[in-house]
């Protein structure tokens, strides 16, 4: 029996304005073919995969591949964007009584514990989904690319609580979204480097909390 983890149905799902029933059709294609893709990576390896496997793995034609992804590693790129996502909906959604360091920390416990809305079994397919971007330069770019619009979603995020010294998406808000970022994104990747459960004190969740400690350098501690 494999014991490679299946992906999940709906990972790191995370709320967003409604969609029209074309949007989110192509939404929910978008994630099938993604998950289809990460499926045949773990099981066939990158480079074993073609993009016609993925397609034919989907259940769609070669060209309806091609016309929501240009490479077979973008498309993988729903299930990274997904999670990065929902850690961003979480800050934006978190009570507005907390300072900015509580509201990251809010967020994280939301979003990197197991069970908080992710299962343990999720969690196991995250690392191994972390685990091909670490192996491939390709796979890699798109796990930035993911991380990076999650890291200006998140500035735009703080600059609505009113965390800046002034209006708008200000250097301060730029460079404390990308510190907050980091820390989240490192926290996963290590623990992902690791055969630790997703839970205790080598989880990503511990992992991410004691990085985040040093955003309160920034002195934001009466911030909203």
């Amino acid at each position: 029996m494999s014991t490679t983890p299946s992906p999940p149905d709906q990972p790191f799902s995370a709320s967003a304005p409604p969609l029209s029933l074309t949007e989110r059709r192509k939404a929910e294609t978008r994630m099938e073919i993604a998950r289809a893709a990460a499926a045949l990576f773990v099981r066939r390896g990158l480079r074993a995969t073609r993009a016609e496997d993925i397609a034919q793995a989907a259940g769609i034609a070669p060209r309806t591949f091609y016309r929501y992804f240009a490479t077979k590693e973008e498309a993988v790129a729903p299930l990274y964007a997904a999670g990065a996502q929902r850690w961003t909906e979480a800050v934006r959604t978190a009570p507005g009584r907390l300072t900015v360091p509580e509201a990251l920390h809010h967020a994280v416990h939301q979003t990197l514990t197991p069970g908080a809305g992710v299962s343990a079994m999720s969690w196991e397919w995250v690392r191994t989904l972390i685990r091909l971007a670490d192996a491939s330069p390709a796979l890699r770019k798109v796990w930035a690319e993911v991380c990076q619009t999650s890291e200006v979603a998140l500035a735009e995020i703080l600059a609505a609580r009113g965390a800046g010294a002034g209006p708008g998406i200000t250097p301060d808000l730029r460079f404390a979204a990308a510190v907050a970022g980091a820390a989240v994104r490192v926290a996963v990747e290590a623990w992902a480097g690791t055969a630790a459960p997703p839970t205790g004190p080598d989880g990503p969740a511990a992992l991410a909390l004691r990085n985040l400690e040093a955003l309160r350098d920034f002195g934001w501690g009466s911030r909203r």
